[in-house]
């Protein structure tokens, strides 16, 4: 991706989104641009609109923490819009190459067989494993059949962006779409900063732009966040609606890989419900030894 093209579009979409209320400045009556404008913003980080008018257009090579520290701030930056800032100018500096060096050839992941047997340990809830560019690349039993619907689905290997956005069925399955769009595409864009040279994230946002009129708008939005706890509802086509909580780990033997697992809470419908599911997805599997047997 075209370093100097992020940067300037990051740094643009972020100062259209802050008012002159939010930053303690003047409103005035002959304001022509959404948001703050340049030397305002270069006023709030203490450099000169020179400097900061350097940055916008893509200069991040070779600038301090402190600036980009100072640039944050001005700009009221997010946790995750601030590590997405930096992930940018690590990669103007050359140095996120050097820490993640490209791979011509990517090595076909499979899981070992340690951490297959702590998924098949977790027998109360969806259990899997993903990486940055929404790949689901592990599951246990409760998992495979909570997301039946993407390993079903005809567009590819599983993935969930590319499930969300290509296959018809997710408008059923995330009765929110809409917000689930949004946080698959932020996740997308935060792997991006963090891995830019990654030829399998370049090809699948190719292909979702190409392709999606719903991704293309929402990626030009350059939104990040970081996805690591929360709750979600979904409509499953065997169970109908559950609501989980979810909680994401980083797996320290396997970097940038994720361990997610989903919970409900006790007592209530949802937890019914992957009881439900449990349950079938059993039944499922001895039908299908069964005929293989047979």
């Amino acid at each position: 991706m075209d370093n100097r093209k992020e940067v300037r579009e990051f740094l643009v979409s972020r100062r259209a989104k802050i008012t002159p209320e939010q930053a303690g400045l003047p409103t005035g009556s002959n304001r022509r641009v959404p948001g703050l404008r340049r030397g305002e913003v270069a006023a709030l980080a203490g450099v000169s609109i020179e400097y900061y008018s350097k940055l916008e257009r893509g200069a991040l090579a070779g600038v301090s923490p402190s600036v980009l520290d100072a640039v944050a701030r001005a700009l009221r930056l997010d946790d995750a819009e601030r590590a997405y800032l930096f992930d940018l100018s690590r990669a103007a500096d050359g140095t996120s190459a050097m820490v993640r060096p490209r791979r011509r050839k990517p090595k076909q992941w499979t899981p070992h067989p340690s951490l297959r047997w702590t998924l098949d340990a977790i027998t109360e809830g969806p259990a899997f494993v993903g990486n940055g560019r929404m790949d689901l690349l592990a599951a246990n039993r409760l998992a495979r059949a909570f997301y039946s619907p993407v390993y079903e689905s005809r567009e590819g290997p599983p993935n969930f962006a590319r499930f969300q956005f290509l296959d018809p069925a997710s408008h059923q399955f995330y009765p929110d779409w809409d917000f689930f769009a949004d946080v698959s595409v932020a996740i997308l864009r935060t792997e991006a900063g963090r891995n830019p040279h990654d030829k399998e994230l370049h090809d699948l946002v190719g292909e979702l732009s190409t392709r999606s009129d719903d991704f293309r708008t929402r990626w030009g939005a350059h939104n990040v966040r970081h996805h690591g706890t929360g709750t979600k509802t979904f409509h499953h086509p065997v169970v109908g609606d559950v609501t989980i909580a979810y909680e994401s780990l980083e797996l320290v033997a396997e970097p940038g890989l994720t361990l997610t697992i989903y919970t409900a809470e006790p007592g209530s419908p949802s937890e019914e419900a992957l009881r439900l599911l449990a349950s079938w997805a059993a039944s499922q599997e001895a039908e299908t030894s069964r005929q293989l047997s047979g």
